[in-house]
Order: structure tokens, then C-alpha cells, then sequence
């Protein structure tokens, strides 16, 4: 299997594994100049050919989260759950104002 073949298949494993809709939480951003703030909270919304996250995240901020490069992991059902008993989903979530 060559290089490419070897990413294709990571990217389609990924769009498989985090689906749009899919609640992340964002632990730490590789080399962004501007990051998301670590503990962040989003919503995949699509998954690309190349395999990177492109996510809304609650404060209002997007990102493309690159495996790999940045560190995060899908929410728990636990955490699922108390978001939903709470009313709290992205568009609901706290909004950072400038």
C-alpha cells in the first residue's frame, strides 16, 4: 500500500468514526496561532478527504482539528447525557463576545 492509499483509508476511518453531529472536546491545538482554548467543547460537522475535523466549537469559534497534530476525543455518553438534561448544546453553549 502506498502513502496515499495509506491516508485515504485513515480519512474514510475517520469520517466513519466521527460522523457529522459527533460532540468533541478539543484538549490542546497543535501550532495554531490563534487556538481554540484547551477543554473546548464542539459538533463535527464534516469530516474531509484528507481526514481533518472541520468543527463548530460552543464558544463560537471553528477549527479544523488535524489527528495527529491535535489532541481530543469524542464525548462521553455520560457527557452526552448531562448535556442534554442541561439544555447545553452548541447552540445554546456560552458565547465568548470580543
Amino acid at each position: 500500500m502506498n502513502e496515499w492509499e495509506r491516508l485515504h483509508q485513515q480519512a474514510k476511518r475517520y469520517q466513519t468514526e466521527y460522523p457529522p453531529g459527533t460532540r468533541i472536546m478539543l484538549l490542546s491545538t497543535g501550532r495554531d496561532p490563534n487556538p481554540v482554548e484547551d477543554q473546548t467543547r464542539g459538533t463535527v460537522k464534516v469530516v474531509d478527504d484528507i481526514g481533518t475535523l472541520h468543527c463548530s466549537f460552543d464558544n463560537g469559534r471553528s477549527l479544523g482539528v488535524v489527528p495527529g497534530e491535535d489532541s481530543f476525543r469524542k464525548l462521553t455518553e455520560e457527557e452526552l447525557a448531562e448535556e442534554q438534561e442541561s439544555g447545553m448544546t452548541e447552540d445554546q453553549g456560552p458565547v465568548m463576545g470580543m
